[in-house]
């Protein structure tokens, strides 16, 4: 009986993409700093939000994740609700366990994991644990190859999280992911996810998104068929005010994409809120 329906909205011309488009070709990629736990959050803390957090990834049947802020008793914890998927990523103070990770989360079933590995935002990008130019804090980068098994096709996905205060750090940061992504990429299409602490006017930005630089990405939130949400992704846990919330959070992608929707996710609980910034999911087909 579904099939039949489906067949027949097909033959109306009432679905949009559904017809076009099989689940399985899909890609639903979300970005999504979880706020590390700290106890000056209050009622926002993590033990409070921990199942809202996993249960958010799991609703919204994402197939990849890029996540930001993840202590590792946090990763444990989103491991632990998210038995169907696994992470690559490292700590970036030793590149162990020991401070935040920018893990990459992907569902098992679907994904092989070809290779990966990380690299820190800096002037010497394997010095591990150390500050980049003038940055107020490690940052570090986690990318993959991942062959899909629904589809054969392979892609490139990095995740990182860029610092928010060093100038220097802000746009060599930028230009290095840019560098590498093209580098390990190998020509794959290629999936960049963040947190770039940068508005979409900010030079990060301009500097991932040049269109005279053959290795720049480009913003799914620009070019998709369908978009969602507000107009900023840092809220505070809700104590930004409205009119004040800048996008800081983005999926990227460079190669043979198409943009089905994205979205900005501003679901709470009253007070209640899966993070302080909101997660930020596209579906995306490589074609």
């Amino acid at each position: 009986m579904k099939k039949t329906l489906i067949a027949v909205m097909c033959i109306l011309g009432l679905t949009f993409s559904a017809c076009t488009q099989s689940s399985t070709e899909k890609l639903n990629v979300m970005t999504f700093n979880i706020r590390l736990d700290s106890q000056s959050d209050g009622d926002n803390q993590w033990p409070y939000r921990k199942d809202y957090a996993a249960n958010l990834i799991k609703f919204y049947e994402t197939d990849l994740c890029g996540s930001q802020e993840v202590q590792h008793h946090q990763l444990m914890d989103l491991l632990e609700r998210l038995p169907e998927y696994a992470y690559i990523g490292v700590g970036r103070e030793d590149g162990n366990t020991k401070g935040e990770y920018t893990p990459i989360f992907y569902r098992k079933d679907r994904f092989t994991l070809i290779n990966s590995g990380n690299f820190w935002l800096g002037e010497d990008m394997n010095a591990v644990g150390v500050k980049g130019w003038d940055a107020a804090c490690e940052r570090v980068a986690t990318w993959g190859i991942f062959k899909d098994n629904s589809t054969g096709k392979e892609f490139f996905m990095l995740n990182t999280h860029l610092d928010h205060m060093g100038q220097v750090a802000r746009r060599e940061g930028a230009s290095l992911v840019l560098e590498q992504a093209t580098l390990l990429a190998k020509n794959l299409p290629i999936i960049v996810t963040g947190d770039f602490n940068a508005t979409a006017d900010s030079e990060p930005i301009k500097v991932l998104t040049n269109t005279s630089d053959p290795r720049h990405v480009v913003d799914t939130r620009t070019f998709t068929e369908l978009r969602y949400g507000p107009e900023g992704s840092f809220h505070n846990f809700g104590r930004t005010e409205q009119d004040r919330r800048r996008v800081i959070d983005y999926v990227f992608v460079k190669g043979n994409f198409k943009v089905l929707r994205h979205g900005i996710l501003t679901e709470s609980m009253g007070h209640l809120y899966p993070s302080d910034h909101y997660p930020v999911l596209s579906t995306l087909v490589i074609e």
